[in-house]
């Protein structure tokens, strides 16, 4: 019971709309019953004062949010954390290229890209999701780049090895495109 209960308790965490136990009954292939006596347990136990936070009915679902006791602490610090990170498609190909690529040079990115990467090259130094990595030994000494650990942190990687293969890169952007394409569509 209580693997049952925690595997609601991470579903419940990873989405953003509350669910109801309609869905949750559902979505895990359990009678509803079970999935209402499990879910009042959640709601149960994250009612504990050492708990922060907490399982709550909201709009007809239940969702985990922050206990309201904490709510003014929580924002306080989450201001202090550095906004998400934003980069444009220009900016993302680059990256990309610096990934798989490493170490790469300005002229191996801008062969493979078709463009110009030198401005794109100082946002990603800049936001220091790059670094350099040496010079190439060819003629002309092009400086060589790779990812950085920031870069590592910012996709929740541990290292370049766990990045997607091409194959299974192609699949996921197929996949994304294929869900913006229906949703454009509805």
């Amino acid at each position: 019971m209580s693997e049952r209960r925690a595997l609601l308790e991470a579903i419940l965490y990873v989405t953003e709309e509350p669910l109801t136990l309609e869905q949750l009954a559902r979505g895990v292939e359990w009678p509803k019953e079970e999935v209402e006596a499990l879910v009042a347990e959640l709601v149960a136990e994250h009612q504990k004062p050492e708990r922060g936070v907490e399982v709550r009915a909201v709009a007809g679902g239940y969702k985990i949010s922050t206990k309201p006791e904490h709510h003014e602490a929580v924002r306080k610090f989450v201001k202090t954390l550095k906004p998400p990170l934003k980069l444009s498609m220009a900016a993302l190909e680059t990256l990309s290229v610096i990934a798989y690529k490493q170490p790469v040079t300005v002229p191996e990115i801008q062969e493979i890209r078709g463009v110009n990467a030198a401005g794109v090259i100082k946002t990603l130094l800049d936001r220091k999701l790059i670094t350099t990595a040496g010079r190439k030994p060819v003629i002309g000494r092009p400086i060589l780049y790779k990812t950085t650990r920031e870069f590592l942190v910012q996709f929740g990687l541990n290292d370049v090895s766990e990045l997607p293969s091409l194959k299974e890169f192609e699949e996921l952007s197929r996949a994304a495109l294929g869900e913006e394409a229906t949703e454009a569509g509805a």
